[in-house]
């Protein structure tokens, strides 16, 4: 079962600085907070009012506390929003107002290297973590692929306490063949990070081994045929019991080379991605881990609205293990 103590301490062991952009408005992110510091997880940046801040909990005088509005920083942030989003016909003074924002101003303090990575998604949506980040990070590659992975782990029967890796359930709605198989792939190397012994990739759909046909099918198998990653075993394409229950894989797919013991699932589509995993945290009890944002230049990663103050922790330490360390 997924180390967290580990997770933790190989958090520590990077000293990285990780910025919250919702400090001033989040019970949770503030709980969160005081532990990883006190912990020494990271060294997190809060953005909020500092007075208010510190009115409200004396102990956070010894953070570092950035106010958007007041920050000496604020107009070398606004102009490099403007850099990054001029071609798209952004004017200094939108860039000047969204220089002010929590959100735009932590993704930026991220972008220009005063922070290593950020985390959020407590009090707002997804689409309000990731749009600053694909807008100013963006992609390892140009016009790439950003996708997400979910990390779920803990005591269950069915599972046999084994962590598994989701993908996607958060970002892409209906990808492509192509950008299954690079899911699947991103997905693969958030596997190494965490440390999982061997990676069994299932692509996963309504048919095992060609047991149904339609075009929804032909998509999965197509992206299973096209996805290959050294040390990576695949199969699909196959369906949940297939990849996950070997008693059953026996029966529907003999000769699969996965044997239905996957850890990584990959998913057709956003809507049957989310719904899964909201379910698997849900009536199976296990601890969730993201959505783990996957193929930006830095790191950035969200967690759901109904986080609890662990996850927000579990969090920030994947986060810390995705800084790439700068070449001398």
């Amino acid at each position: 079962m997924f180390n967290v103590k580990e997770l933790y301490k190989k958090a520590r062991s990077k000293n990285k600085t990780i910025v919250f952009p919702e400090a001033g408005f989040s019970d949770r992110i503030l709980s969160a907070v005081k532990i990883l510091q006190k912990k020494k997880i990271c060294k997190p940046i809060l953005i909020g009012d500092e007075s208010s801040l510190v009115i409200r909990d004396k102990s956070l005088v010894s953070f570092t506390i950035m106010n958007p509005k007041t920050s000496p920083l604020k107009n070398k942030i606004a102009k490099h929003i403007y850099s990054k989003r001029k071609n798209k016909g952004m004017t200094i003074e939108e860039a000047e107002k969204l220089a002010v924002d929590p959100y735009y101003f932590a993704t930026a303090i991220v972008d220009m290297d005063i922070a290593d990575g950020m985390v959020c998604g407590a009090e707002t949506s997804t689409a309000n973590t990731v749009r600053p980040a694909l807008q100013i990070i963006k992609a390892v590659k140009k016009d790439g692929l950003v996708s997400s992975s979910i990390l779920l782990f803990g005591k269950n029967k069915f599972l046999n306490n084994k962590d598994l890796l989701l993908a996607d359930c958060a970002l892409v709605v209906e990808p492509t063949i192509e950008q299954l198989s690079t899911i699947a792939s991103q997905t693969a190397e958030t596997a190494k990070l965490l440390n999982f012994e061997q990676s069994k990739l299932a692509f996963l759909s309504y048919s095992s081994h060609g047991s149904a046909k339609g075009d929804k099918v032909e998509k999965v198998e197509k992206a299973s045929k096209l996805f290959t990653k050294p040390g990576v075993v695949s199969d699909g394409e196959l369906q949940f019991d297939s990849a996950l229950n070997p008693k059953v894989s026996k029966i529907k797919t003999p000769d699969s080379i996965i044997n239905g013991d996957a850890n990584i699932l990959i998913f057709p589509d956003l809507n049957s991605g989310n719904i899964c995993y909201k379910a698997m945290q849900s009536l199976g009890g296990l601890q969730a881990v993201g959505p783990i944002l996957q193929g930006l230049k830095k790191p950035v990663n969200d967690v759901s609205r109904g986080c609890s103050v662990e996850e927000i922790l579990l969090t920030t330490a994947v986060t810390v293990l995705q800084v790439k360390e700068k070449k001398i």
